[in-house]
């Protein structure tokens, strides 16, 4: 695609999912065992960008570049770009070497959609706009970037978390910008969260009169931000794009609906039912996985029943009788004491337990 780039915001510092986020960036927390990144970038790929800078964090920009490297699984050139979280206009500004005058696309990684950006390409370039942001009808607008339209589809207003929303329409995280956008950037000041907020930008682009439109998804989206949200988008992507493919070994065991078993991974005298996904070199062994669960890489799961979870690489699981909307982090282990049924824990900061 001529003259048209990609920006993708993968920094930030993951407050509400620590203590995940103090080992690994949001970005990469897996669904369906592939990070939420990934299929940010397989969306832009299948525009036919190749130009594309990724926005990092100082603490946890290497995990971005270790998962990404050169990019040439998606046929891309990348440039890494640091950035403090001052907003997310500030990382545009940041930006602006990499972006140069060319035209370009922003998501940020941790939001999903099930439209593919291709159409909203072709009708930005086709349309010759300044701005084409997504939309979405949401049932509690209080928490989003709110936006307002006329009869034209053309933005009027935008307000960044209303407390009297004038409209249900939420900003989703994905926009297409001219160049022109760095004239409304360097006239807006940071908000009351010392903040360069995209929303005050674009307005401003609203005021100076450029042609600034709005698309509002017919399709699912999802801000990945929370536990809850992750345990959601693990669902639906399961829900979507789960097929049958057993590559592991399965003796003594049932396997229903929908379900893939990587290469080299035991289930033994175990139910699983799909949809799920489990990883490579997993040993799932007197146990029951239930629907829309998915399973790291190098797990062990014995003796216990999980369902509507989501278990990162290298995690033990033994002896527990009932696991359920759980986010299960790298390495971790869950044990029950079967000699004294007492509970015993080690926990991180900012962790939860729920029992």
């Amino acid at each position: 695609m001529p003259n048209l780039k990609a920006l993708v915001l993968s920094g930030g510092r993951g407050t509400r999912l620590r203590p995940l986020t103090f080992t690994l960036a949001k970005q990469l927390i897996p669904l369906a065992n592939k990070p939420v990144l990934g299929y940010v970038l397989d969306q832009i790929a299948q525009t036919g960008i190749n130009q594309i800078g990724i926005i990092i964090a100082p603490e946890t920009g290497h995990y971005v570049k270790e998962y990404i490297k050169d990019g040439s699984e998606w046929n891309f050139n990348v440039t890494y770009i640091p950035q403090e979280p001052l907003g997310l206009a500030h990382a545009v500004k940041t930006a602006k070497n990499f972006l140069g005058a060319d035209d370009f696309i922003m998501c940020l990684g941790d939001n999903l959609q099930g439209q593919g950006l291709t159409t909203f390409v072709q009708k930005f370039t086709k349309e010759k706009m300044d701005a084409l942001i997504l939309l979405k009808h949401v049932d509690d607008p209080t928490k989003f970037g709110v936006a307002t339209l006329d009869e034209k589809a053309n933005i009027v207003k935008l307000v960044e978390k209303p407390k009297k929303p004038s409209s249900n329409l939420a900003i989703v995280g994905t926009y297409l910008f001219s160049s022109n956008i760095f004239d409304a950037i360097d006239t807006i000041k940071p908000s009351w969260r010392g903040e360069l907020e995209i929303t005050d930008a674009i307005q401003k682009m609203i005021n100076m009169g450029f042609n600034v439109k709005a698309e509002i998804l017919n399709t699912w989206w999802l801000d990945t931000g929370k536990k809850d949200d992750i345990l959601t988008a693990n669902a639906k992507i399961l829900d979507e794009y789960t097929k049958c493919d057993i590559k592991g070994t399965v003796q003594e065991s049932k396997i229903e609906g929908r379900v893939t078993i990587q290469e080299n991974t035991k289930v033994v005298n175990s139910t699983i039912r799909g949809p799920c996904a489990i990883g490579v070199n997993c040993i799932i062994e007197n146990s029951f996985i239930g629907p829309y669960t998915s399973v790291g890489n190098g797990t062990k799961i014995v003796d216990s029943a999980i369902e509507y979870s989501v278990i990162l690489e290298n995690a033990q699981i033994t002896c527990v009788d009932r696991l359920e909307e759980s986010l299960i982090g790298k390495n971790a282990k869950v044990t029950k004491n079967q000699r004294n049924g007492c509970l015993k824990l080690h926990v991180g900061d900012y962790s939860e337990v729920e029992i």
